[in-house]
């Protein structure tokens, strides 16, 4: 059962609880019939924002939490990412294109995010994120 638009769900910090997040989305897709490929960008954006939160943010302490909700209003679907981390400097990200950047393993999530979704902002200096996908 999904939430209703509007409300949430909160995981601890574990790469385990991604797969919660996943059967969100799927839920959410399939309420709201979103074509194929919009779903893999959806998948991708919001798996990789939470990873991040997990990560980054809450620094994999599974005390710490993270909340995903969603809103659908006017077709433009949106999902809300948010840690209990400090935040950080959204504005001051290595380009992961650069030549010099190719070979690190980070810095890629949020340049998938970016050109995934239809938009997307950071809230709360860093510690929310916002995606919203036309539908």
């Amino acid at each position: 059962m999904i939430p209703s638009k509007g409300e949430h769900i909160k995981i601890s910090s574990t790469n385990t609880n991604i797969r919660l997040v996943e059967k969100l989305i799927d839920d959410v897709c399939q309420v709201y019939k979103v074509n194929e490929d919009s779903y893999g960008n959806i998948l991708i954006a919001v798996t990789e924002a939470v990873n991040n939160a997990i990560q980054h943010g809450n620094q994999n302490n599974p005390e710490k939490f993270v909340e995903i909700g969603f809103n659908n209003v006017n077709q433009l679907l949106t999902f809300n990412v948010s840690d209990e981390g400090n935040g950080f400097n959204y504005n001051a990200l290595p380009d992961p294109t650069d030549p010099a950047n190719i070979d690190k393993p980070h810095g890629r999530g949020i340049f998938l995010m970016r050109n995934l979704a239809d938009s997307v902002e950071f809230l709360n200096n860093g510690k929310t994120v916002m995606l919203s996908f036309k539908n």
